[in-house]
Parts: C-alpha cells; sequence; structure tokens
C-alpha cells in the first residue's frame, strides 16, 4: 500500500501555510513577503494575517502577487473564544473567501459573546477553508481543548517562528494523542513567519498535486496528499504486511512510529533507502515516519491507517 501523496499523479509543490504581513502584526507588507518567498524556491503560500477587529479582520488579498510559477492561497489565523487557560484560540484557516464574516473579537483578549472557538472552526471548514490547530505548544493547549476542534483536518506539528522564539515550536503530543483517539488528522510544518526575528524558511509542506493552483493545492491539502518537513525529502512509502519501505533524501535517521509506545528506528550514514520491520506496530492503527538528516532538520509523513 502506498499512500496516495505517492501514488497520486503531480508533482511536489513546497508551500508555507502560515504567514503574516502589515495588514496585522508582520513587519514587511505582502507583496515584499510574497517576494520573498518566491525568491526562496517557494511555489506558494497563505498569507494568514490575525483576523480580529484591530486589524480590521483582514483575510489579505494576494492574488495579484500571482504568477506563472507562483501562486497564493487566501486565509487568516482566525480568533475568538477562550482556551482552557482563559487566552484566545489560535486556529489556522486556508482557502477563505474574501468576504468570510468577522468573529467578534475586537484584540486578542476574549471577550463575553463571542462564538467558541470550535464553532469558529467549523464556520471556517464550512466556508471551504482547509483548519488547523495553530502551535499547540505555545498556545498552552490541553488535549481536552484539542478535542473540542472537530473541523480540524490538521495539527501544525512544527511551527518555526515558535520554535526560534521561545522553543516552543512542538505540536507531535497532541496530535499523536487525537491520532490515537481515531480522529484522521494530517500535519503540518510551518513558519507562522513575522519577519521580526529569524522565524522564516524554516518548516513547509510539500504538497503532491496536478497544478500548482489554488484550487488544486487546496484539495490535495484536504486529501492529506503532502507530508510536513523542515528539509529532507520523501520520495516514496510503501506498507507491506510485514515491512515499510522509504525512499528519501540522504538521511541518518529514520523512526516509525505509533500510538503509545510502538517506535522503531534505524540510524546509519546517508541512507536514501530504508526498510523497517512492523512486527512491534502490528496492532496499531496507525503509523507515520520520521526522517532526521544529519544536520538535524526533520521531515514528517503524515499519518498512514492500516485498514
Amino acid at each position: 500500500m502506498r499512500p496516495t501523496a505517492f501514488s497520486r499523479p503531480g508533482r511536489f509543490y513546497r508551500g508555507n501555510l502560515h504567514t503574516h504581513s502589515t495588514f496585522s502584526d508582520g513587519a514587511l507588507d505582502a507583496a515584499e513577503v510574497c517576494r520573498r518567498y518566491r525568491a526562496e524556491g517557494y511555489d506558494f503560500i497563505a498569507l494568514t494575517d490575525h483576523f480580529i477587529g484591530m486589524y480590521d479582520y483582514p483575510v489579505t488579498d494576494t492574488r495579484s502577487m500571482r504568477d506563472e510559477g507562483f501562486t497564493t492561497l487566501l486565509g487568516a489565523e482566525l480568533h475568538s473564544g477562550a482556551m482552557g487557560n482563559g487566552e484566545l484560540w489560535h486556529l489556522l484557516a486556508v482557502g477563505l473567501p474574501l468576504d468570510f464574516a468577522p468573529s467578534h473579537t475586537p484584540s486578542f483578549q476574549p471577550v463575553d459573546g463571542q462564538e467558541s472557538g470550535p464553532e469558529l472552526a467549523a464556520r471556517a471548514r464550512q466556508a471551504g477553508a482547509f483548519v488547523a490547530i495553530a502551535h499547540p505548544q505555545w498556545s498552552g493547549l490541553t488535549l481536552d481543548d484539542a478535542r473540542t476542534i472537530e473541523a480540524a483536518h490538521a495539527v501544525e506539528i512544527y511551527n518555526h517562528g515558535c520554535a526560534m522564539g521561545c522553543d516552543r515550536g512542538d505540536g507531535m503530543a497532541i496530535a499523536d494523542l487525537l491520532l490515537t483517539e481515531g480522529r484522521r488528522l494530517s500535519l503540518i510544518a510551518t513558519d507562522d513567519a513575522h519577519f521580526t526575528e529569524p522565524d522564516h524558511f524554516g518548516g513547509w509542506v510539500e504538497v503532491k498535486a496536478e497544478a500548482n493552483t489554488p484550487e488544486r493545492l487546496l484539495e490535495a491539502l484536504k486529501r492529506g496528499d503532502f507530508y510536513a518537513t523542515q528539509g529532507p525529502r520523501f520520495e516514496d512509502i510503501v506498507v507491506e504486511d510485514e515491512a515499510v519501505e522509504i525512499a528519501s533524501s540522504a538521511v541518518c535517521t529514520v523512526i516509525v512510529q505509533a500510538s503509545g509506545t510502538a517506535a522503531s528506528a534505524i540510524h546509519g550514514h546517508s541512507m536514501t533507502r530504508t526498510r523497517l520491520p512492523l512486527a512491534r506496530f502490528a496492532r496499531r492503527d496507525w503509523i507515520r515516519v520520521t526522517l532526521i538528516d544529519a544536520a538535524g532538520r526533520r521531515a514528517w509523513s503524515n499519518p498512514i491507517w492500516r485498514e
């Protein structure tokens, strides 16, 4: 069995799904943000400015910044209601319409009468967006909080800005617990770039699509036809009854993980084809794969469900 990211037609496109501009609290205007990502070899980005009243609820219009080799997805970072720690929800919504109705969120502080985070996430998904739970570790998100966002397609398992700015860039624990409860979620890596610190070009997704257009990319994201990375590349994953075979760029560690303590690793030098036995995973519903290269950079497959 081969995950659809490696079996469907098309090619991989590199993109960042979490970025800010001067339409909210970013340091650069939207055109310059797009120029920099295009110059760094990205195929697409989503500008996801903070969707709150103090910034006039922006869904930043980047359509004029598209060209033949670079496209943009419209989106925003949505906020409404309080998590268990009393702080405001942070939810990524990529693929929003420009006229997405504002929430009652005047600032970064929760207020009475707001829709809840789960309600806002459901409304964004109904409007056609790809919805992700943003930076769980940075937010202080609990498992009880995460369980309520039933509309989420994905969890942000690596946020480069949070990793660089406060060493809280991880979302893997929350993602694995939700997966273990049966939630069919994908895993994204992002920058959360504001260009006020070294928070850019450090985490992205490689999306398998038939064309670098907003429509095809959004469809692929919702299907889970992508992987998340800081640099290493997946070339192929094939799951057999007794083993999983991984083709990749040169790495020094390949790990297969599942629920609980189930994990198996192989270490070496410049490995590009790796086979790991699955005996330990016989009664696990899903597996996922992590690559680590000699520089310590990681890539993460989406969960592979083993019906």
